[in-house]
């Protein structure tokens, strides 16, 4: 009997070790270090935490600062030729604007990528 809820509690812990595990390859945190826009939304340069729910081309990525959420958009994941070497965030510039276009996180080899159509939309109405 006492074999049997060992066993269950080892099962338990480790179901739950890789539950953990899971959730933290869903968040980061990210200095950038000039204003840009994320979804047409201007955010000052500084400190952010990123989480994100889905995987492949239906990402839904926040940007947090704390618990609070700043903004939210769409991305897509995105597998690179060799992990990053630091945490780094793509910024594109046009007319003057600075958005986030791709984010890469130290020895992951998947980034996650901003833009596409959304960005196109966003250009065009900055002009």
């Amino acid at each position: 009997m006492k074999l049997n809820n060992v066993a269950k509690t080892v099962v338990l812990g480790v179901v739950v070790l890789f539950a953990t595990g899971a959730f933290a390859s869903n968040k980061g945190s990210l200095r950038i270090t000039e204003a840009f826009e994320v979804n047409g939304q201007q955010l000052p340069a500084g400190d952010y935490q990123l989480r994100w729910q889905g995987s492949g081309s239906n990402v839904e990525l926040s940007f947090m600062q704390g618990k609070k959420e700043i903004a939210k958009t769409s991305a897509k994941e995105v597998e690179l030729n060799q992990a990053a070497s630091s945490d780094t965030a793509v910024i594109d510039h046009n007319n003057g604007k600075a958005w986030v276009s791709e984010i890469r996180f130290a020895g992951k080899r998947t980034a996650l990528s901003i833009g596409g159509s959304d960005q196109a939309s966003m250009s065009e109405s900055a002009k």
